[in-house]
Parts: structure tokens; sequence; C-alpha cells
């Protein structure tokens, strides 16, 4: 029975985000709605590193960010906080939810005992790593400030691992466009403003767990990093971020945009991704192919579709005694995520992407860290 309302639910939400894009009887069409959480604030200051206080940069670039997209018509921008205040983790959730909004993105700044650096996107999932739960814990603990904590979390253990098991149920009907978003921030952050990628990551924040649309958690870089706390802390800086977040999002609705006009699915359709490249920007890397990795096996498998689950353009290449089997051949990184985006969401949730260069695969890394563009 739980199983028959859970589809029933999706399917009543896909309906409704292809209802939002289409106007069949000349109605209103409901406007795409971006909820904007800068990250603690109030008495929950965030961390502090070299002077630098993380709830005043993520305030100030989260109305950057909204002040851009304020610009577009058909964006209506919703926001947890606009000064200094405390939120409760579980009324940044609320605030989205009632709101019926499209997309939930909240603004963080890292920290560490070391000089390290770099930004890195979370969507909500089970922890890969320790560095990655250590992180949800520290973002997790601004429950310990709320007044009766133990009731309105049922619970729960910033500290323990079991705990974050139960987060990830919400947001797996959710995870593909969550990724998609991820992805497309952090494209942005590493190919125009050069930050060095800490990738698109998962782990168990509460703030993301109870919203029921796409959700990401950015944290922008490292105040306890002397350089990167510095730009974090500078208009400079706070504006060339925001710039790149909002222009993720303006992508990620263009994406959205076209894929629900013709289907419940709000995940773009394979023979739209052309298209939906045409209304963003390229990211085209010279003399650089990159394809989607989808499998590698001692078996020699034809590469008709039927094999691949309906997936087009799929090539074979022998590798150190195995068969490797790509998905798509483009030299648009931002196309490419985007049919990674669209292997996940066939079933190939562990795919990722792969660069060669003069027909020799290389380090992803270091393509998308060069300037040859």
């Amino acid at each position: 029975m739980k199983t028959k309302l859970l589809s029933f639910f999706v399917l009543a939400v896909g309906l409704l985000l292809c209802a939002s894009f289409t106007n069949s009887n000349n109605a209103p069409t409901k406007p795409f709605v971006v909820v904007l959480d800068a990250g603690h604030g109030g008495k929950d200051t965030g961390n502090t590193k070299n002077g630098y206080k993380e709830a005043e940069i993520a305030l100030s670039i989260v109305l950057k960010i909204g002040e851009i997209l304020e610009k577009n018509p058909n964006i209506k921008v919703i926001y947890t906080r606009k000064t200094d205040v405390f939120l409760e983790l579980s009324e940044r959730a609320a605030i989205a939810n009632k709101a019926d909004a499209d997309l939930f993105v909240s603004v963080h700044c890292n920290a560490h005992h070391s000089q390290a650096y770099g930004t890195e996107t979370f969507v909500l999932g089970l922890h890969k790593s320790q560095a990655n739960f250590e992180i949800a814990k520290k973002e997790n603990e601004v429950i310990f400030l709320e007044e009766n904590y133990k009731e309105t979390y049922a619970g729960f253990d910033p500290s323990a691992p079991e705990s974050l098991i139960g987060l990830t149920l919400m947001q797996e009907e959710y995870l593909d466009q969550s990724i998609l978003l991820a992805s497309l921030i952090q494209n942005n952050f590493t190919n125009t403003l050069k930050r060095k990628d800490r990738s698109v990551k998962q782990a168990g924040f509460w703030v993301l767990h109870n919203t029921y649309m796409p959700s990401v958690l950015i944290e922008t870089g490292f105040l306890s990093n002397n350089d990167e706390g510095a730009y974090l802390n500078s208009k400079k800086g706070q504006q060339e971020m925001a710039d790149q977040i909002a222009k993720a999002i303006l992508s990620y609705q263009n994406s959205l945009a076209i894929a629900t006009t013709k289907s419940q699915n709000p995940v773009i359709e394979e023979d739209e991704i052309d298209k939906a490249i045409e209304t963003t920007e390229e990211k085209i890397y010279k003399d650089v192919t990159f394809k989607v990795q989808l499998a590698a096996s001692s078996k020699k498998i034809d590469t008709k579709p039927s094999n691949f689950k309906g997936l087009k353009e799929i090539s074979r290449e022998k590798e150190d005694g195995l068969f490797k089997y790509y998905y798509g051949e483009t030299s648009d990184y931002h196309k490419i995520e985007l049919m990674k985006a669209f292997a996940r969401e066939k079933g190939y949730s562990s795919c990722y992407v792969v660069a060669f260069k003069n027909g020799k695969k290389v380090k992803l890394s270091d393509v998308l860290n060069s300037e040859d563009k």
C-alpha cells in the first residue's frame, strides 16, 4: 500500500511539474520557484576562521543570487532569511515545501584545520567517505542550538552515521535532478572562476532531507584557507560566486523546461539534449573528447541500444584486458554532464565522465583545470 501511495505521489508531482511549464488553456503559468537558503545566522555564526563570518558571507552571496534571478519574470525567489537571524533547520525545509518550490539551494562556507581549498556541492545521500560525514556532521550540529530539538528531530543524532541512513529516502526521487544542478554549479566554478573542483558529493545533511524538490548544498570554499577566505570575504568574490550559481540555476531551468513540456519525467530526454544545449553556454575544450563510461566487462557486448537500456551513441574500446563501454562523444563538457544525468536516470547510477586527448585517456581534472578551451 505504501508503495502504491508513493508511486501516486511521484506521479502527481510529475503532473504538477508538467503543468507548471505548459499553458494549454491560457491559464497563468506557474512561476519557477527557487528557495535560497543562507546557511547559519543569528546565534549560529557558522565557522569564523581567520576572523571571517560564514553566516554573513553566505547571506551576502544568497542576496546577490536572488538579485540576479529576480530579473527573470518567470522566476520567483523566496529567501529563508534576508537578515542575520537564527532559523531552525526544520524551518528552512518547511519554507521550501510550503512554497511548493522547484529548487532548494543552500549556501555555506567550509573550514578545515589545514590550508585545504576549493568548492564542492552536495546532494543528499549516504556519506561516501569519512570526510563527507564530518562535513555533514558539522552542519547538522546546529540542531543542538534549537529548543526542544529532541522532540523536533525525533532522536536524530548528528554524530551517529546510522542516523543518516533514513535521510536519503525522501530525496531519492529527486536525486538525478539534484545531481544535474550540482554539476552545473561545479562546472561554472571550475571552468569560469578557475576554483579548485572538489566535485559533486553525497552526504547526509538534515537541511536537505525534508525538502520535496531537487536540493543542493554549496560549500563555496574554505574560510580557513588564507587566500580563499579573503576571496570569499571580498565583494568581488561574493559577486562572482553568486553570478555562477545563478547562471547554473538558469541553465537548469532551461533544461527542465524543455524536458517537462513533453514528459512527466523531469529529467531531459536523450533526443532533447542538443536542444537544451542551445539555450545554455557551451563549455568546449579543444582537442578533447568527453564520454560517459557506463561499464567495464570481460565480455564483448554488441553496442546496440537494446543492450544498454535504450541508450544510443554507445561505443566500445578494449583497455587493459577489459571492454569499456561509453555513452556519447563530445568536446562540450556541459553536454556530457547532461548525458551523464540522463544515463543515471536510465539506471547507470555509477557512470562517470572520462576525457580523451589525441585518442589517449587523460585525467578529467587536468582537462578541467587547463586553460585550453
